[in-house]
């Protein structure tokens, strides 16, 4: 479990929607209050935590988190818009594990939420395999088979690819998967998205065909 303290809503949102597309299990607070009432109820494998939170502050948080016996092994990264060295310099030397700065792409994001989860001992595993008709993802050999065959693609057409299957009949539209696969800081046009499926389909050919386009919301794969 992540528990990711964040009261700006549409980020909170989708850093969890984001985590959960990734395999993981994680639940969204707005502040240290619920924070407690959710370390009560059971205790995290990773704290994602904003530095400005309504009453308690996230450096303030941080502080008593490693003070706590019950708490003080949890890997903490701080993810905030206070970019500022003096800022990052305070958050690490309070203990905190990494530091994200906002804006921040979504891939990167992941790589370091693993990255720390993988040097506390916490790391949650993903699908190695994801399987749609005679589409096949082998995550860790970053291969795709369509009928069989190998197909070779972009690191974004892969990840959009991916993202797509691990949410299997789940209608996403352009700003999701604008804001999974690129970032939610991408500065592009949701015809971005477009583009990628149209050369997606051509590379995968027959089993391009499992990609849908849901008219006036975006794609969907295995509907």
């Amino acid at each position: 479990m992540i528990y990711c303290v964040e009261d700006e809503r549409n980020i909170r949102e989708l850093i969890v929607y984001t985590l959960e597309s990734s395999g993981f299990t994680a639940r969204g607070l707005e502040s240290g209050k619920e924070l407690n009432a959710a370390i009560a109820e059971q205790l995290p494998d990773l704290i994602l935590l904003d530095i400005m939170l309504p009453g308690e502050d996230g450096l303030e948080i941080l502080s008593r988190l490693k003070a706590s016996e019950v708490t003080k092994e949890i890997p903490v990264i701080m993810v905030t818009a206070k970019g500022a060295e003096y800022d990052k310099v305070m958050g690490l030397d309070c203990g905190a594990d990494d530091y994200i700065t906002k804006p921040f792409g979504m891939m990167e994001f992941i790589a370091r939420v693993r990255a720390v989860l993988r040097r506390a001992g916490k790391e949650e595993k993903e699908n190695d395999v994801l399987e749609t008709g005679d589409l096949q993802i082998q995550v860790k050999q970053h291969q795709v088979l369509a009928k069989g065959e190998k197909v070779t693609l972009t690191l974004k057409e892969f990840e959009l690819l991916k993202f797509l299957m691990e949410n299997k009949g789940i209608v996403l539209t352009r700003d999701r998967l604008l804001g999974h696969v690129w970032g939610y800081d991408f500065d592009g046009e949701t015809r971005t998205v477009d583009v990628h499926v149209r050369t997606l389909r051509q590379k995968l050919g027959e089993c391009g065909e499992l990609i849908e386009t849901v008219r006036g919301v975006g794609y969907r794969i295995g509907g």
